[in-house]
């Protein structure tokens, strides 16, 4: 009797997980910027990110003006001088799990995860790849991935009197808890 009920258990968990999409509205996307005078971090805790297990489509969105900095003169200079928040509100990421064949959805545990697909920030958009963990649990799935963006490639400029202040390269790290849709 115990086992049929681990076993019913189980199955239920399977179904529930296996090929359908999972959603969360309040995913985490930090950044971080080293250069010689100066560190910025900035958190976004408003992160929206849909992910169909079965295909392996994720994508996520945030708005640019979500984003929190420890001073509030930073935040209004990423918003209006860097980012042109008013002009590109959001950013978009609209990729595909290329490896999905090695993620067992049905199975709790963590799995390395290859992302390819398109980022759009600042009103560019550019092909990217990247890697990430999929922790599955009975509670959900979480993903985490740290890659890094070039101010450059979305066309962010930076005022040379600054550019000892801002780094060139943004360490990006994302962290979303998504539960079933139901």
């Amino acid at each position: 009797m115990k086992r049929l009920f681990l076993s019913a258990i189980v199955m239920v968990f399977a179904f529930s997980l296996f090929g359908q999409k999972h959603f969360t509205k309040d995913g985490h996307i930090s950044f971080y910027s080293e250069a010689p005078l100066e560190k910025i971090e900035a958190h976004n805790k408003r992160v929206t990110a849909v992910l169909d297990s079965e295909s392996g489509v994720i994508e996520f969105a945030l708005l640019i003006k979500s984003f929190q900095f420890e001073k509030a003169l930073m935040q209004e200079h990423f918003n209006e001088n860097y980012m042109e928040s008013s002009k590109f509100p959001k950013a978009v990421f609209k990729g595909t799990i290329t490896n999905l064949e090695d993620i067992d959805w049905t199975a709790p545990g963590k799995y390395n995860a290859n992302v390819a697909g398109s980022m759009t920030i600042h009103g560019v958009t550019k092909e990217t790849e990247t890697t990430g963990v999929f922790t599955v649990t009975e509670e959900g799935i979480n993903g985490q991935s740290t890659f890094v963006l070039l101010c450059a490639d979305y066309e962010i400029k930076i005022p040379k009197v600054v550019a000892d202040n801002i780094a060139k390269e943004i360490e990006v790290t994302v962290d979303v808890n998504l539960q079933p849709l139901k």
